[in-house]
């Protein structure tokens, strides 16, 4: 039985988020290089999306107290997971309505953005699995 080191936990929530801030940058120059500031503005959005509904999650799940049982833990995961879907499809609503952008440029930057978590998901999962064993 493993338990989840809850401070570890929130950090590596808030890192994807300020990658995922960086990468968001790193698009919309590339964009802005590449295409021109339509380009550069619309991967900014696109990726700010991304970074937009991982923020709103990981403040939901990991800005609570420590306390509670793991049932509550997991609806609080189950809630934020919808917080974050509800957030990108309405952001997505909203640009693609009210703002002339680059498509290809913004569905980029997101798809970017989007990677950053799951290759931290995927880094941190094997250093759990190491503390666990080690225990």
């Amino acid at each position: 039985m493993s338990a989840i080191d809850l401070p570890r936990a929130r950090r590596l929530a808030f890192r994807v988020v300020l990658g995922q801030a960086g990468v968001t940058v790193i698009a919309a120059l590339i964009g802005l290089a590449v295409g021109g500031e339509l380009a550069g503005r619309s991967a900014l959005l696109g990726g700010g999306i991304a970074t937009a509904g991982s923020l709103a999650m990981a403040v939901m799940v990991m800005g609570g107290t420590s306390a509670g049982s793991a049932q509550r833990a997991l609806s609080a995961f189950y809630l934020g997971e919808a917080l974050k879907l509800a957030l990108v499809a309405l952001l997505f609503v909203l640009v693609l309505k009210v703002m002339k952008v680059a498509p290809l440029a913004m569905f980029s930057a997101f798809v970017a953005t989007f990677l950053v978590y799951w290759i931290a998901l995927l880094s941190a999962l094997p250093a759990a699995g190491r503390a666990s064993r080690g225990a």
